[in-house]
């Protein structure tokens, strides 16, 4: 048997360019994103970097938080101190200050893989989904990290 190694991050790069569409029409590979996990979703209008995280880790048999909560994912995995690309999930504050901490799952929050931090370590990069409604590489500031979270089987 040939195992093949591919990491979270190297999938998920192939849906870089996924993108909602406008109007009433859902893109069809969101919807399923969102729908894995709920079935209340009728379009790609709602957050869904949760989803697209899930979504990839269900492709690989990776541990999932199963939910659209981008807060979710702290209780996912392993916690990691210094991230890795291709094997690391980070959990961002959203919304404005003061927002609470890791401690509440229930808060707004955005989920990615781990891409790299800025030169100067302020910014942190995320690959990830309903990033301008789309997928793609975002950065972030990096005092937002809530949490690091390692994916292992």
């Amino acid at each position: 048997m040939i195992k093949l190694n591919v990491s979270a991050f190297d999938l998920a790069q192939r849906f870089v360019g996924t993108k909602e569409m406008s109007g009433a029409v859902a893109n069809p590979q969101i919807l399923a994103m969102l729908r894995l996990d709920q079935s209340w979703p009728e379009d790609d209008d709602v957050a869904w970097c949760s989803a697209f995280c899930n979504y990839i880790a269900w492709l690989l048999r990776l541990p999932r938080s199963k939910s659209l909560r981008a807060r979710s994912w702290l209780t996912i995995g392993y916690a990691a101190d210094t991230p890795e690309v291709g094997f690391d999930i980070v959990i961002l504050k959203r919304g404005p200050d003061p927002q609470p901490g890791p401690e509440v799952l229930e808060a707004p929050g955005h989920v990615g893989f781990f891409a790299g931090y800025s030169v100067d370590n302020d910014q942190i990069m995320i690959l990830g989904g309903n990033q301008g409604d789309a997928v793609n590489v975002g950065s972030f500031p990096a005092k937002d990290i809530l949490g690091i979270r390692r994916l292992v089987t």
